[in-house]
């Protein structure tokens, strides 16, 4: 009896990544080109960009929050840095470290309206939403702006190994440690957890959730660096309803909208999930509206799985 309930907590333990192995044997069954070197490494490639908006955005539904803001945050730093790099002939490297900047301005402006203002997250992000984006189109005046392929190109030029591949990996590390090794993750996961609890235990709250904030507007312009440079092109609708995929992301990787639950590995392999269900549906030349339902259709089955084992975990 105890070995069979040490099973079931181990497969409620490991839920999200049952799901992922899952789909990838679906996948691999439905197409032959699936598991081909040059399709994982398209995919890798595409979810640089998303994984990072995932990394920022589960530090705030950590605390209990949302950040609506993230899709236009990335076309705001893709615009940016595009603008940076041809109309100031500014080096890639040096444009890149502004941007990121700049979305961590941003963040931080939203955070201090949460913070320190009393808006909901909910709120204060949309507000950003609709800023960021409109910045985004008065810097590109509505058309995309093209750069040549050595500048941002270079962060997914074969011949340097894929740079951008190597930064998404040193981040998911590094949050990875932040959440499992610092006391500033723990604060984070305690904040949503209980608040008023935290507060009496004299932790300046105002400063963690300025600072959640911050870390994913940095992401979101780090992401939006990255999809430009998968097309050399800043543009102002780069980023569109990826909120919305970023938060999907999180729950289906056992993070709770109420904060005070979630897990970074999961997270990304949450983002990798709705990446196989894209990918897949492209191979199979499933026509490009229906793949919206299904898509959303197979997010609903894998939400409820995460709760129904939820379920379970709190009556084993």
């Amino acid at each position: 009896m105890k070995k069979e309930t040490k099973i079931k907590n181990i497969l409620i333990q490991n839920n999200t990544y049952l799901i992922f192995l899952g789909l990838v044997i679906v996948c691999a069954l439905l197409s032959n080109t699936f598991l081909t070197t040059m399709n994982i490494r398209n995919i890798a490639l595409q979810q640089s960009g998303p994984i990072c908006v995932v990394l920022g955005m589960l530090f705030v539904i950590l605390t209990g929050g949302i950040d609506l803001s993230v899709g236009s945050v990335m076309a705001l730093g893709a615009a940016a840095a595009a603008y940076m790099i041809v109309n100031w002939n500014m080096h890639f490297i040096l444009a890149m470290l502004i941007t990121v900047l700049i979305g961590l301005v941003a963040g931080a402006f939203t955070g201090i309206l949460v913070a320190f203002a009393k808006f909901q997250g909910f709120v204060a992000s949309l507000a950003m939403m609709t800023m960021a984006r409109g910045l985004a189109l008065m810097i590109t005046r509505g058309a995309p702006i093209r750069m040549e392929k050595d500048t941002l190109g270079t962060l997914v030029n074969k011949e340097y190994a894929y740079p951008m591949l190597f930064l998404v990996l040193i981040a998911i590390l590094i949050f990875v440690f932040i959440q499992k090794y610092t006391a500033f993750g723990r604060i984070v996961i305690a904040i949503g957890s209980n608040i008023k609890s935290v507060e009496l235990a004299g932790i300046h709250v105002r400063r963690y959730l300025v600072a959640v904030y911050a870390i994913s507007g940095f992401m979101s312009a780090l992401a939006g660096i990255f999809i430009a440079a998968r097309s050399s092109t800043g543009s102002a609708t780069i980023g569109n309803a990826q909120e919305l995929d970023a938060i999907a992301a999180c729950v289906i990787g056992g993070a709770s909208l109420a904060g005070g639950k979630g897990n970074v590995t999961k997270a990304v392999v949450g983002a990798l999930v709705l990446a196989l269900i894209s990918n897949i549906m492209n191979l199979c030349a499933v026509p490009a509206y229906p793949q919206d339902v299904i898509k959303g259709i197979i997010i609903i089955l894998a939400v409820l799985l995460q709760l129904m084992t939820d379920k379970s975990d709190t009556t084993v």
